[in-house]
This record gives structure tokens, C-alpha cells and sequence, in this order.
């Protein structure tokens, strides 16, 4: 190309509109002349000139054509990188934070490359913080992803929720996935049914505090890809969900749930009945006031039921809707509901309360329909001196925990009650057992129908009833079902089923784990869900490089027996879990 031929072609787009630009201000030639010469259409030709005066006006450093190149080394990522993590840093986020919100955006950083470029720079390790410090974090620099559909290409993130996806294989074993997908549950358009319920069960089962503070969980690679997803959606979602979510839905899924169970053979024939109060703290007007024994003082609150197995420890039913006037009917509805399901009908024998959950017409209904009841029967003043002249004890040995027995006194009588009656009204014996050297100031007063059980059966019966308060305990506290503090508003109704659901997720996984069912649902999670890594997915399956603890080989071995298993949500890829070199 000769020189004069160079300044007559146009092919760089700055040089196009350099000369267009010049002969209409400079040569003075008219605009559609200008646009035809170059190739603009006459409206896109005045829309540079208008681009040109505002730029003018504007007043920039830069040329609006020509850029002035910079001497030295070109600043690269790496140098906004270091910016980000210092920040970060600056803001008392920890190490293990700051890979996750960096690892939410464009970047792959791993854990050693931030510790070391933190310990490079001088900073010392964070100390240890409280829930309130980091409550008072300041919100990272920059906003989580919208959470959509994960594009399924080969990638590999870090994540500190690796533990999260030991559950998938219990989800998939017992058909979890395919009781939501078939529930009424609701879906959106981008987000579908079965990881809507995920996303619920991505923060449960991760033990994360439902803070005002959540960016965080946002910004985890690991907890979307639990559910299919990018990231977790936001708190918005969450709480635009639960109010599309009715309480016949929550009923269908429990029924789904119970059936699942049935047929599995996870319920024995006892099942265990408690309170608790849920309290509320927003306009109250409409709620009753109940009894909260943490807080020692009665609150308008929820009164909810729980329905516990005593072996499996699943949780079978749940229900927030109870109300003064229906409180003791709540035993006949729970047992409507059990024998809803084929499998449930002929199996249930023992229902076990405290004195308080039902009256003694209702007692009266489960004798004629053939269920075995243990209860408390309340203790006056009349009751107490009858118990201090008995004489007639007779001494038991029980079980208690550890392998252990304890001696007890015990006597048998028959009495009646005022209101348990045949169906021809005529008056009921009912076996009591007066039970005393249990530990406590007074004696305790059983009630049960069985006369055939031995009182030391009957003892150690009821005495696992107390397995349900514990549990419900756990689930207010570990599973944040009366979190406070949290701006997630979710419907309580909904909250508790998904709360059920990951209890019994946790019970499941305890029970395949050898010596470690009897532990809580927050005690497994510290020893086997606590965990990051790596996370590569590959082309057909997905890797989950765990970091070292002492009870990895154990959940590795456990593992190895689902690595057939291809995930649906997943791409119909398999999970594959591995040690990592590092601790």
C-alpha cells in the first residue's frame, strides 16, 4: 500500500471518524455529504457529532480518538486482585471469606495463594471473632451474582461448604429429590421446584446463621452448585418463596415424607409428642399467648407439635398451626395423619406425651382405637399426701444411658379418671405407676392403658420422651428456626418443614455412620460437615476435594458405596470424593 492509498481507506473505526468528523468541522462540508462519503446513515452521523460536543464539554484528560500509551509494565489482573484481597482483609474478613468472594466473581484463587499474599503484605492472623463482630461486618466491595442456572462446562472453584454435598447421596438413596419434584411445592422461571427446596436445604444443612449479613452464603460456589445454581440466591428470594407456600403443600410433602419412611421401615411402633412455642416478634394481635419454658414467661407466639421416632430419631410431623381451642385434639389429628399412609396404618402402638398435651376424654378415644398411651398424670396436694403413706413399694432396675441401670421405687395401682369412659359412658380403669428415687424432690405419676407391659419397660418408655424435647432444642437452635436476629422472613409453617426435612437428613446420614447415630445433629456437623476445598467438574463427574480432618477416611469409605450414582439436578453427573493433600 502506497502512502497516499493509506489515508484514503478507513478500515480502523477511530481513523473513520477522525476524518468525518474533520471535514465537517474543519472543511465545513455538509452532514448528509459527510455521511454518504463515509458510510453513516445521516441520523447515525449526528449522533457522533453530538457524542463529539459532549465529550468536548466534559472536559477529559484522554484524547477522544488517540490513546497515549503508558510506559512501564501493564497493571493486570493480579494487581486488582491484590487491591480486592487487602481490602478485604482491611475489613476483618477472614482468609477462608475472602476466597469465597473472590471466587464468586472472574478469579480462581485458592486458600494458600490469599494466605500468603496476606503474610507477604504483614498482616497477622484475624483473631478469633464473636457472632456479634461479624454480624458488624461491613458488606464486601462488590454484589453476588444473580443466581441462576448453572452452565455446566468444565470449571474448578473453592468453596468452604465442601461437607454440604455429603448429603446428596442420602438425598438421592431415599428418593428425596423425587418426593419434591412430585410435592405442590412452587417454581419460578428460572429457579425449578426441586432447587427451590435445595436452595432451603443448602443453608439448614450448613448450619448458617441467618444474619442480616449475607452476602456471604451469596457468594459460595459450593452451596449453588448444591442445588444446581451458580450461587445461592438472595434473601428477597427467599422470603418471596415461603409466602407462596400453603399449608395444605407443607401437609402433602410431610404425608410424602411419612410414607417414605413407612415403606423404609424408619419408624417403629412408639412415637413421641411434644410442644414448643415459636414466639413472634413482629404485630402480635392475632396470636395467643403460650408458654416458653426457655424464656421462662409466656409470649404471643406459635404453638407447634413435634412427632419424633424414638429409635431412628426422625422427626414424622410437624405442625405450627395449633391453637387454645383445638390443643388437645392435636393427638387424634397427629394419628388421622399416621394412618394416612398404607404402610402406617396397623404399625403405630405407643403414643407417648406429658401431662399437658391432651385431656382424659381424648385418652378415652385412643383406648377404643386400640393405641397404647404413656403419659404424666398432674400432682395436687391430695395426690402427694395418698403417695407419702403408701407403703407397699416394690424396687425396679432400669436402663439409663452409658450401658448403666439405676434402681427405682415403684407401685402399681388401678384407678379411675373423671372423663375416660367406654362409649356406654361407663367409667374406665387405667393402670398409674407411682414412681419415686428418680432424682427429683417429688414423686412422678405415669398413666398408661398397657397392663400387660412391665412398669420397668413403661419407665424406660416414657424416659425417652425427653429425646423429643432435646431435639426440638436443636431445632431452634442449630437449624435457626427462631433466629431473631435474621432479615430472611420466612413463613414459620414452611420454615419448620424444611427444618424437619434437614433433621431427618441428618438422622439418616447418622445412621450410616458406625457409633456415631446417637450424636446430635450439630455434633455431626462439626465432625464430618465442617469442610473446604476444591470443587473441579469435569465431564461427567464432579470432584470434591476435601480438606484433612480426623474423621475424613471414615466419610471417604462411606462415600466410595454412592459413587455410582448420577445426580439429575447435576447434569446426571457423579459426585467423587477425595483427601486432599492439605489441611
Amino acid at each position: 500500500m502506497q502512502p497516499e492509498e493509506y489515508f484514503n481507506f478507513h478500515l480502523s473505526v477511530n481513523k473513520k471518524r477522525y476524518e468525518a468528523l474533520r471535514a465537517f468541522f474543519v472543511d465545513k462540508h455538509p452532514a448528509n455529504e459527510v455521511a454518504n462519503a463515509y458510510g453513516y446513515t445521516l441520523s447515525s452521523f449526528y449522533s457522533l457529532i453530538k457524542e463529539f460536543r459532549q465529550f468536548l464539554k466534559a472536559d477529559s484528560a484522554e484524547d477522544f480518538f488517540f490513546k497515549e500509551s503508558v510506559l512501564g509494565r501493564k497493571p493486570g489482573k493480579e494487581g486488582d486482585l491484590k487491591d480486592l484481597i487487602i481490602s478485604l482483609r482491611k475489613m476483618n474478613y477472614s482468609a477462608e471469606e475472602i476466597v469465597g468472594i473472590v471466587n464468586s466473581k472472574s478469579y480462581e484463587v485458592s486458600y494458600g495463594f490469599v494466605y500468603k499474599m496476606l503474610h507477604a503484605d504483614g498482616f497477622a492472623r484475624l483473631p478469633r471473632r464473636s457472632v456479634t463482630d461479624k454480624v458488624r461486618l461491613e458488606k464486601p466491595p462488590m454484589k453476588a451474582s444473580e443466581a441462576v442456572r448453572l452452565e455446566w462446562k468444565e470449571e474448578k472453584f473453592h468453596s468452604s461448604h465442601t461437607g454440604l454435598f455429603a448429603f446428596l447421596p442420602v438425598i438421592h438413596q431415599y428418593g428425596i429429590h423425587k418426593l419434591i419434584e412430585r410435592s405442590g411445592y412452587p417454581f419460578t422461571r428460572c429457579i425449578d421446584k426441586l432447587q427451590s427446596i435445595l436452595c432451603f436445604l443448602a443453608l439448614k444443612l450448613s448450619g448458617v446463621k441467618r444474619y442480616s449479613h449475607d452476602d456471604l452464603w451469596c457468594m459460595d460456589r459450593g452451596m449453588g452448585l448444591f442445588a444446581g445454581l451458580n450461587v445461592l440466591p438472595k434473601t428477597a428470594w427467599f422470603s418471596s418463596y415461603s409466602s407462596r407456600v400453603d399449608t395444605q403443600m407443607n401437609l402433602s410433602f410431610l404425608k410424602d415424607l411419612h410414607h417414605e419412611w413407612c415403606s423404609r421401615g424408619l419408624l417403629s411402633d412408639t412415637s413421641n409428642l411434644d410442644f414448643t412455642t415459636i414466639p413472634y416478634w413482629g404485630e402480635a394481635d392475632h396470636l395467643e399467648n403460650n408458654w416458653s419454658g426457655k424464656r421462662g414467661k409466656a409470649l404471643s407466639s406459635m404453638l407447634a407439635v413435634l412427632a419424633q421416632d424414638p429409635d431412628s430419631g426422625i422427626i414424622d410431623y410437624g405442625n405450627c398451626n395449633v391453637k387454645h381451642s383445638n390443643e388437645s385434639a392435636v393427638v387424634l389429628e397427629y394419628l388421622d395423619f399416621y394412618k394416612s399412609s398404607p404402610e402406617g396404618g396397623d404399625t403405630l402402638k405407643y403414643l407417648v406425651f406429658d401431662s399437658k398435651f391432651t385431656n382424659y376424654q381424648n385418652l378415652s378415644e385412643l383406648d377404643e382405637q386400640q393405641i397404647k398411651f404413656i403419659t404424666i398424670r398432674r400432682r395436687g396436694e391430695k395426690m402427694l399426701d395418698e403417695i407419702a403413706h403408701i407403703s407397699t413399694w416394690k424396687n425396679i432396675r432400669v436402663e439409663s444411658g452409658g450401658l448403666k441401670k439405676r434402681s427405682l421405687k415403684v407401685c402399681e395401682q388401678t384407678v379411675s379418671l373423671p372423663g375416660y369412659k367406654d362409649k356406654t359412658g361407663k367409667a374406665k380403669n387405667i393402670r398409674q405407676i407411682v414412681i419415686t428415687g428418680h432424682g427429683k424432690e417429688k414423686p412422678a405419676v405415669m398413666l398408661t392403658n398397657d397392663f400387660d407391659l412391665p412398669s420397668a419397660n413403661v419407665v424406660r418408655k416414657y424416659s425417652r420422651r425427653w429425646l423429643v424435647e432435646k431435639e426440638i432444642s436443636g431445632q431452634i437452635e442449630f437449624f435457626h428456626l427462631n433466629r431473631v436476629s435474621s432479615s430472611m422472613v420466612i413463613k414459620v409453617d414452611f420454615d419448620l418443614v424444611m427444618s424437619i426435612l434437614a433433621h431427618n437428613l441428618y438422622r439418616l446420614f447418622a445412621l450410616s455412620l458406625d457409633r456415631y447415630h446417637h450424636m446430635s445433629d450439630e455434633r455431626i456437623y462439626k465432625k464430618f460437615i465442617v469442610n473446604n476445598g476444591d470443587i473441579p467438574i469435569e465431564q461427567d463427574k464432579i470432584r470434591i476435594d476435601l480438606k484433612k480432618k480426623r474423621e475424613l477416611p471414615q466419610l471417604i469409605e462411606l462415600a466410595k458405596s454412592s459413587e455410582s450414582l448420577k445426580y439429575p439436578w447435576l447434569d446426571n453427573k457423579k459426585i467423587i470424593f477425595n483427601s486432599s493433600a492439605s489441611s
